[in-house]
């Protein structure tokens, strides 16, 4: 089994900055993929970005030139800075990790979720 844990999420102002941080643990062979997901209240969870383990890296529109993801595959351990928030970007942050436990098991696991909650 693999479980991630988050860390990071809180109150900031429009403008601000936060950066979270999810770790990995458990009987992990290898990570390939790792993003953040979000979700506000009443909406869907939407993907945020995400890195593979060739390096390539999607974001979505609306948070291009604002958050940036980096992974630290020493660690197992994905970060987002975030910078210039916006109201808009209050939600549920969730930490996704695509994980081989061995060399032919392979599973998609989620973290619990950090609250970024940006209003002054």
């Amino acid at each position: 089994q693999v479980q991630l844990v988050e860390s990071g999420g809180g109150l900031v102002q429009p403008g601000g900055s936060l950066t979270l941080s999810c770790a990995a643990s458990g009987s992990i062979f290898t990570i390939n993929a790792m993003g953040w997901y979000r979700q506000a209240l009443g909406k869907q969870r939407e993907l945020v970005a995400q890195t593979n383990s060739g390096g390539a890296i999607n974001y979505a529109d609306s948070v291009k030139g604002r958050f940036t993801i980096s992974r630290d595959n020493a660690k197992s351990t994905v970060y987002l800075q975030m910078n210039s928030l916006k109201p808009e970007d209050t939600a549920v942050y969730y930490c996704n990790m695509y994980a081989y436990t061995t060399p032919f098991s392979f599973d998609s696991y989620w973290g619990q979720g950090t609250q970024v909650t940006v209003s002054s």
